[in-house]
């Protein structure tokens, strides 16, 4: 924006010292050259009383004399053809004065002043004093390099000025710009100093007002996610203590893990609407130990279901660089949909592998597939919620990585969570 602006002045500027300029080295010109004809004119009339008086001898003496003072070649035509002073030849001006008339006209070398002397015995006499055309434009040089050398400084000036100007107009638009980039890196605390024009500080009121709001928004969905847990607290109670009265020990300790996982989810997700800050340590966790559990959980729901198992998992440590309960989500995400997206009975596998500095997690299943932008957020062609595959989709974004749906080579749905290592050497 100075850059524009300083190019807008500097055109507007070059434009209107041409308009000025221009004209005014012109008139200079004019002027230096009627001065050079004003000056030949008058040591011309000085020479008209000698010429229409004196004798040959003193008119000579005279042009002799003031030609060396003036500098100009000096003619006086006689009326008998006699030239005295410069020999030049008669031009067409010298020719219309010897009829009695004066003037002015332009010649090869410059400019001529022709006076007619009316009076002598034998007839009219010619004075002719050539202006030589560095004489007319003597001085003029020399004033158009003060006018250019004026007219620089001027367009200087003007530019700096526009500088000046631009700056005091692209500061405020550099600080709303910084502020709003760390708004948008959720620096919810960051203000912008209203500063500038009206407009701009107009703006810059509204961007504070917006940030205000956004924190207000923000704060009140933070307590209603806290809300949960209060709200939770009592099914999970109820739950825990039906699962205790359960004869079968096994069906009592399977239930009784679940609600302790619903309850990490449920503690973890409070824990993160509430973070306002990233967390000071890098997230980190194995993601084999995770899987072979959360495998393990699904397998008796697999083995309800009539459904068959294939696992192909790398052993562990595998670090990657995400935190536990987001990774235990995504894992039980990709898991979930295989048993609420295909019918009972529906065989599936799940591999675990190291590609290329990745840890590769798939998840395939011989059901009908996933239609086309099921990986979109809120997007479900079955009735549920559609935040599964979006969940898997942050996790592996977190950690460096991406989610990848594919079509399974004999039919059925292949999702790839694909996860980077911990950011931290000391973590991985």
């Amino acid at each position: 924006m100075r850059a524009r602006l300083a190019l807008l002045v500097a055109a507007v500027s070059v434009l209107t010292l041409i308009a000025f300029l221009v004209p005014l080295a012109l008139l200079v010109r004019t002027v230096a050259e009627d001065r050079a004809t004003v000056r030949a004119t008058a040591d011309a009339q000085s020479l008209v009383p000698v010429v229409g008086t004196a004798d040959a001898a003193t008119i000579r003496l005279t042009v002799e004399q003031l030609a060396a003072e003036s500098g100009r070649p000096v003619s006086v035509f006689l009326p008998d053809g006699t030239v005295l002073g410069a020999q030049t030849p008669r031009t067409p001006a010298v020719a219309l004065a010897a009829r009695g008339q004066s003037l002015t006209g332009e010649s090869a070398a410059g400019r001529e002043v022709v006076i007619a002397v009316q009076g002598r015995a034998d007839g009219t006499g010619v004075i002719r004093i050539a202006v030589p055309q560095h004489e007319l434009t003597a001085g003029v040089t020399r004033a158009w390099l003060v006018l250019a050398l004026l007219g620089v400084i001027l367009v200087l000036i003007g530019l700096l000025v526009a500088d000046r100007l631009a700056r005091t107009l692209v500061r405020p638009i550099s600080d709303l710009s910084a502020v709003s980039h760390r708004l948008a890196n959720a620096e919810l605390d960051a203000r912008v100093t209203p500063a500038g024009p009206p407009e701009l500080r107009e703006v810059a009121g509204a961007l504070n007002h917006l940030a205000t709001r956004i924190q207000v928004l923000l704060v009140q969905e933070r307590e209603q996610v806290a809300d949960l847990s209060h709200q939770l607290r009592t099914p999970l109670t109820a739950l825990r203590l039906e699962a205790e009265s359960l004869r079968d020990p096994d069906d009592a300790a399977r239930i009784t893990a679940a609600a302790d996982g619903l309850e990490r989810a449920v503690t973890g997700l409070i824990r993160q609407a509430r973070w306002r800050h990233a967390p000071a340590q890098p997230a980190s966790s194995d993601v084999a130990a995770i899987v072979a559990d959360r495998v393990a959980f699904w397998a008796v729901l697999a083995e309800d279901t009539g459904r068959a198992v294939t696992l192909d998992l790398t052993p562990g440590p595998l670090p990657v660089g995400v935190a536990a309960d987001n990774l235990t989500a995504a894992v039980d995400a990709l898991l979930g949909n295989v048993f609420a997206h295909t019918p009972d009975g529906t065989p599936f596998a799940v591999r675990l592998a190291r590609e290329a500095g990745e840890v590769v997690l798939t998840v395939a299943d011989e059901g009908p597939g996933m239609p086309a932008g099921a990986i979109r957020r809120g997007a479900s062609a079955a009735g549920s919620t559609g935040l599964g595959l979006d969940i898997a989709r942050r996790a592996a974004q977190a950690a460096g990585g991406r989610l990848e749906l594919r079509a399974g080579p004999q039919g059925g749905a292949q999702v790839l969570l694909r996860l980077g290592p911990p950011t931290s050497p000391r973590d991985a």
